[in-house]
């Protein structure tokens, strides 16, 4: 099973690819489509990296292809910019999760 990056950021993409990580670099909503359509059918790509920017900004399209399809699993990684999550986020997430404050 393959990995695989589609990023919004050169240097993101360049640093994956020091990594081993193929991937390309997207900065329009039908190039993510071209590029999404591409990893759809590659069966061998089981995990597809997308920086934050691109899945906030397109949710519709990233959306559609966690709920209808069961690969690739989508993980979204922060850029070289950071994340824009809030500095707490996993904390939050796990008081939702489980329902208790920590």
């Amino acid at each position: 099973m393959q990995i695989y990056l589609i990023s919004d950021n050169v240097d993101t993409h360049t640093g994956m690819r020091l990594a081993g990580i193929p991937g390309v670099v997207v900065h329009e909503k039908e190039e993510l489509r071209n590029a999404l359509e591409t990893v759809l059918i590659t069966p061998e790509i089981g995990i597809l990296l997308i920086t934050e920017k691109l899945s906030h900004e397109f949710p519709d399209i990233i959306n559609d292809i966690k709920l209808n399809h069961r690969l690739p699993l989508i993980v979204e990684v922060p850029d070289r910019h950071g994340t824009g999550r809030k500095p707490d986020f996993i904390t939050s997430y796990v008081n939702e999760a489980i329902g208790l404050k920590l």
